[in-house]
């Protein structure tokens, strides 16, 4: 699989990479074997990164990954995790927090160091606590060899100009915002690369809005986007395409996002997203889709706190 450098980091990470929130059951329940297998398969076709977080299953996420790869060379993959986000509404971006996080998710996952610790999900709090007291906590932890590299991660793109304008960071983590429906993470790549930022792309699916599995409870998608959505999957259903297929190599396709992480508790999920990548996009089909889509291109919603979110156009309230 294609490696490409991560920013200034050194790191080269697959273009296709895995994410285990899955393991912590944030879509549905797992099974416990396929579980495991997925990660180990995942390793095994060449996607070098795991990208998880305490978040994930409440802890679930990261014990299960220690499992999985306790008899993994430490050398033979690159490992990130988040800090900040534990559940619902318990957020602690506090110094002494950073510091016991750190710690926690290395021993659940049986790791002596990570290559990436990540802030989770900054829109939910004071960003200005990130600043001041988070990313300078971390820093610290970095310097004791604990974590290589650091950087945030979250929804909104406001979130990324405000840390950056203020603080240094080695990558960020964005989802859902470079997909066949929003590419808005696109249109603030040239800011991230004059900063020497490592920039992830995370959620090829949008939460499996390009896809024909039923959305999760919890996803927030207007009845128009729905419908949309489904007219786009229908008609990739009609030229014999899945749509999830072309979700999957139209993000890995853009140069500037380093990796796509994407994650299935499910290996044959695995083995069918690294075989699409592999095949030639249908760039008729492409532009078919993208027409569809159009009336919803970049639609967003919001998360975490009001002042922490991009502007919303009035059509995008439908």
């Amino acid at each position: 699989m294609e490696l490409r450098p991560l920013g200034q980091t050194g790191l080269k990470l697959s273009q296709l990479s895995f994410g285990a929130s899955s393991l912590g059951q944030e879509f549905r329940s797992v099974d416990l074997n396929e579980a495991l297998r997925s990660v180990r398969t995942a390793l095994d076709l060449g996607m070098n990164f795991i990208d998880t977080s305490p978040y994930y299953g409440r802890g679930m996420s990261e014990v299960l990954l220690g499992v999985a790869l306790r008899d993994v060379p430490r050398d033979k993959y690159l490992l990130g995790t988040k800090l900040g986000r534990y559940d619902g509404a318990h957020f602690d971006f506090s110094a002494r927090r950073v510091v016991e996080s750190v710690d926690i998710s290395l021993h659940r996952m049986g790791v002596d160091y990570l290559d990436i610790m990540l802030c989770h999900d900054i829109e939910f709090v004071d960003m200005r606590q990130i600043i001041d007291e988070t990313l300078p906590a971390l820093r610290k932890v970095q310097q004791q060899g604990k974590v290589r590299f650091i950087g945030i991660s979250g929804y909104p793109m406001n979130i990324f100009r405000y840390v950056l304008d203020q603080q240094p960071l080695d990558v960020v983590l964005s989802y859902n915002h470079y997909t066949l429906q929003n590419t808005m993470l696109a249109d603030l790549l040239p800011y991230l690369q004059s900063k020497g930022v490592g920039v992830m792309n995370a959620a090829p699916f949008s939460a499996r809005l390009l896809t024909r599995q039923p959305l999760p409870p919890w996803h927030k998608a207007t009845p128009e986007v729905r419908a949309i959505a489904k007219q786009a999957a229908d008609h990739c259903s009609s030229r014999g395409v899945d749509i999830a297929q072309l979700a999957v190599q139209f993000s890995i396709a853009h140069p500037g996002m380093t990796t796509c992480i994407v994650g299935s508790a499910n290996p044959e999920n695995v083995k069918k997203w690294v075989e699409w990548a592999g095949l030639p996009i249908d760039q008729q089909l492409l532009s078919e889709v993208q027409q569809i889509l159009k009336p919803i291109h970049n639609w967003f919603y919001t998360e975490g706190r009001a002042e922490n979110n991009d502007q919303i156009e009035v059509r995008t309230q439908k």
